[in-house]
């Protein structure tokens, strides 16, 4: 796609703001890629002066952005087929399937969600952050399942990453989770820090000093063991209120219920009490099954469900 330009005029409002700030609020880019033009000198004022990130905006200023085109990502195109809930000119909603990577990383550098979106895209991806690439606003772990929303330009990954980092009340992720035990009470709300686990830099744990999380969780339905009536399974349904990395997970299992298959989190148990399936589950059981937005764009609500995964509906059906 060509460059794009923008030219707005700083009004008694904007008097003494921060440029990057300013043009962030009046234009489609972000704070981040604002500075990223300022260093490139992709920003001019009129009357002409020195710009950085810390210039102070003043009344009737004339600031002109030219965003150049777009290069190409690095990760390669690849048709790899997606199952598409929503797409439109600025973003497109997606039902990812586990063992599916979504960023190239070590160890995967193709086959990933983000080559499969490049592929599919093509030219209609206008650049994030000056390059051709989608715009994850945010994840999902390989072994997860769900609903994942992608943004395809700069004004739509703004618009969608600051509804999901102020966690707008028209911002609803709802997962359901299988997991080991039954948590009393049967519905209510976590509200527990996550960090860096203390000893092992490679897993999050509940500690003081983590970020503030919270997960509303309720229970949908709970399994007995016929083997053992004090061994019981639930599917549960918990809501997010925070983004911290694996959260579900960690908080779940400082609730005394781990999900099944989660090899991380999880917890040893005797053999023999449930179907074999259960223990061979070789994924974390957990959906991501329902997303509600506001379009960054339009501002109509959206909302998507994505049935479970075939794996946990065939977890289910042994359990029944």
């Amino acid at each position: 796609m060509d460059e794009k330009h923008y030219e707005v005029v700083a009004q008694e409002e904007h008097h003494n703001l921060r440029l990057d700030k300013f043009l962030s609020l009046t234009t489609p880019l972000s704070r981040t890629r604002v500075q990223d033009l300022l260093k490139e000198s992709a920003i001019e004022s009129a009357p002409a002066k020195p710009l950085d990130a810390n210039t102070k905006v003043k009344n009737r200023e004339i600031y002109t952005i030219i965003v150049p085109t777009a290069i190409e990502a690095d990760p390669i195109p690849q048709d790899i087929p997606l199952d598409i809930l929503f797409e439109d000119e600025h973003l497109l909603v997606i039902n990812k399937p586990a063992d599916f990577v979504v960023h190239p990383a070590p160890g995967h550098y193709d086959g990933t969600l983000v080559n499969a979106l490049l592929h599919h895209c093509g030219d209609s991806l206008s650049g994030i952050g000056g390059v051709k690439r989608p715009g994850i606003v945010h994840r999902l772990d390989k072994d997860t399942s769900g609903i994942l929303v992608v943004a395809k330009t700069d004004e739509a990954h703004q618009g969608l990453s600051q509804q999901f980092h102020d966690r707008s009340e028209q911002l609803e992720k709802i997962y359901w989770a299988i997991v080991w035990g039954s948590p009393y009470p049967t519905s209510g709300m976590i509200d527990a820090h996550v960090g860096r686990h203390p000893k092992d830099r490679q897993k999050m744990a509940v500690t003081k000093n983590g970020k503030s999380a919270q997960t509303s969780y309720k229970i949908l339905k709970i399994f007995t063991s016929l083997k053992d009536p004090q061994n019981k399974i639930s599917l549960i349904e918990c809501q997010l209120h925070t983004g911290r990395t694996h959260q579900i997970r960690v908080h779940l299992h400082h609730l005394g219920a781990p999900i099944i298959g989660d090899e991380i989190y999880g917890k040893k148990l005797k053999l023999g009490l449930w179907p074999e399936a259960l223990y061979s589950f070789s994924r974390q059981a957990l959906h991501a099954y329902s997303l509600s937005f506001t379009h960054p764009i339009s501002h109509i609500k959206l909302s998507f469900l994505a049935p479970l995964a075939k794996d946990m509906e065939q977890l289910l059906q042994a359990l029944n």
